[in-house]
């Protein structure tokens, strides 16, 4: 199994930037492809960003793309995500997720472990 924290959400201005962590333990971090997702209130949790095992290849959601951006360091067992201009629609409590796989998915349904999530808030 792998443990995952987040941390970094809090309040931000709209235009403003926020960087979360997530950081892994249990197994071996570099043995998942990780994700970020996103759930805002009365919604579904959504897609958002992901990062294949290795760290070669990412994925967006279109409503990121250009503004966020998400990285991984093997050897401290932490996943980022990096999100600059921020607006009042990316209010949401964010997750991020391990896979046990090489590639990473859009699809909630294929992660395999689930952090407790950070509230992110963007005022207008």
């Amino acid at each position: 199994q792998v443990q995952l924290v987040e941390s970094g959400g809090g309040l931000v201005q709209a235009g403003g930037s926020l960087r979360l962590s997530c950081a892994a333990s249990g197994r071996t971090f570099s043995s998942y492809a990780m994700g970020w997702f996103r759930q805002a209130p009365g919604k579904e949790r959504e897609f958002v960003i992901a990062i294949n095992r290795s760290g070669g290849s990412t994925y967006y959601a279109d409503s990121v793309k250009g503004r966020f951006t998400v990285s991984r360091d093997n050897a401290k067992n932490t996943l980022y995500l990096q999100m600059n201009s921020l607006k009042p629609e990316d209010t949401a409590v964010y997750y991020c997720a391990a896979r046990a796989a090489f590639l990473a998915s859009r699809r909630t349904s294929e992660y395999d472990y689930w952090g407790q999530g950070t509230q992110v808030t963007v005022s207008s």
